[in-house]
């Protein structure tokens, strides 16, 4: 027997949610099937407890860099307050008020493990081992998330070493803690675990957030270190062995280290058994279209099957995924009911800010917030780039925001256009100054226009007038002169 609905979602975190909840606001009706917890990676072992773990130690550090308050910090963390901190905005692993949620907004869950079967077809296995079939009248979406690497290190498996979820369920702060990456997980836990007290050493195959502006990770890589973590540029481990409470970690300088627990930060990888070879398409990060439809080995996409968030690697983060998922579940509905599709670029159903404004903060302290293309991209993507780089501890408001500020601040502009491509601001707190950015990379607000847009003083928004002044005073046009 098989159960039917207009839409068959195949995960429940924030995007799969979302995909359903724009789909049932539609007028089309919904199921998510899910076989851990609802609410997803975000909700239990990523964004919200780990900057939930991370924001008492940031709080302190401010409280810290302020003459006055800083007499006031009389002490250290208390461990135990800022884990049951962690732990209350993982609600306790439970996830009713999330199954709740569903109810409310009209979209059906079945718990389990799903997989593609066939055309607009899933099948589900619970968790008593009993198999149900779904069929979809217009539309499977994929939004499986990803998983954790552990890298074939010989005898680190063996060592059961934590991932981010080992990380953020942990009842017990380890004496000592190894991680192996340099992302943007290693660079945030670096931090918050060396607040918790754990000796950190941290193994970064090149350097520290690679894939942002270089003065990113040299501004965070300089705090870690301030802060007693024992950063190693260069460096991987060639094997891990367990000797009485230790893991003993081999490495290629030829180093040997003796640590409590290690965590593997070394990337994400595409969900295994999604079912997709019985529609012929291979597993694996899984190509869309600007609609987040799965492409086909030949390019063309699959009418029916969508794959929103970390399952198409296009920007794996939450907030992008929610965005794909709004334009994906709106895209279904309008398909369904025969309307047209907007996919042109920065049309309501294409995905645009994927490739043009990807917005992302790191949650290290200093923040790194960024927006758009690093100068590098730009460049490789053939763009007549200028950069203006401004020191964000030299404007007012930064000043008083901490005694000390050490911050910096870059714009990318496409000079043909006369318009921003790129923003990385890198500071304290520098993450409620990124949507500013977002706005004039997404929106293509010309820099003549930009200096309308005045910012208050004494704010830390006043580097976009330095950044300004520093690119130079629009000049009059012929007919004003």
């Amino acid at each position: 027997m098989s159960e039917s609905y207009d839409v068959i979602v195949i995960g429940a975190g924030p995007v799969g949610e979302n995909v359903a909840d724009r789909a049932v606001q539609g007028g089309l009706s919904a199921v998510v099937v899910e076989d851990r917890l609802v609410g997803g990676e975000c909700s239990y072992w990523a964004c919200m407890p780990s900057k939930a773990l991370l924001r008492p130690g940031e709080a302190r550090r401010a409280a810290l860099r302020v003459d006055g308050a800083r007499q006031g910090v009389s002490g250290g963390l208390d461990v135990a307050a800022v884990l049951e901190r962690r732990t209350s905005f993982a609600n306790g692993w439970d996830d009713a008020g999330q199954v709740e949620w569903l109810e409310s907004a009209g979209i059906d869950l079945l718990r389990g493990h799903g997989r593609v079967s066939g055309t607009r077809q899933v099948t589900v296995t619970g968790p008593d081992g009993v198999e149900r079939v779904l069929v979809a009248r217009h539309a499977v979406a994929v939004c499986t998330g990803s998983r954790p690497v552990v890298p074939d290190v010989p005898g680190l498996r063996d060592v059961r070493p934590w991932t981010n979820r080992e990380a953020l369920e942990t009842q017990e702060v380890p004496e000592s803690l190894l991680i192996i990456g340099g992302g943007v997980v290693a660079a945030e836990l670096a931090g918050g675990f060396a607040d918790l007290g754990s000796r950190v050493t941290v193994l970064v195959r090149s350097t520290l957030l690679s894939g942002y502006e270089p003065f990113a990770g040299e501004h965070v890589g300089a705090a870690l270190e301030e802060r007693g973590v024992d950063l190693r540029p260069g460096v991987s481990a060639t094997s891990v062995r367990v000797d009485g409470e230790e893991r003993v970690v081999e490495c290629d300088d030829g180093s040997t280290l003796r640590v409590a627990q290690i965590l593997v930060a070394t990337g994400r990888e595409p969900q295994p058994d999604l079912g997709l070879e019985s529609v012929g398409l291979e597993g694996g990060w899984l190509p869309v279209d600007e609609t987040l439809r799965v492409l086909d080995g030949e390019g063309e996409p699959v009418e029916w099957l969508y794959a929103v968030g970390d399952a198409n690697h296009r920007s794996p983060v939450t907030h992008q995924g929610k965005y794909q998922a709004r334009a994906a579940g709106d895209a279904i509905a309008a398909r369904a009911q025969g309307r047209p599709v907007d996919d042109a670029p920065w049309g309501v159903h294409a995905a645009t800010a994927d490739h043009l404004a990807p917005a992302q903060v790191v949650f290290t302290d200093p923040q790194v917030a960024s927006v758009g293309m690093t100068a590098a991209a730009a460049k490789d993507a053939g763009i007549d780039v200028r950069v203006v780089d401004e020191d964000l501890g030299a404007v007012a408001g930064a000043a008083l925001h901490a005694d000390g500020y050490a911050g910096q601040v870059r714009m990318v502009v496409d000079e043909e256009r006369g318009v921003i491509v790129g923003m990385t601001f890198v500071g304290p707190d520098v993450a409620e100054l990124l949507h500013s950015a977002s706005i004039a990379v997404a929106g293509q607000v010309p820099l003549e226009r930009l200096w309308h847009a005045v910012p208050a003083f004494p704010t830390m928004s006043e580097v976009w007038l330095r950044l300004l002044e520093s690119y130079g005073r629009p000049r009059p046009s012929r007919a004003e002169r």
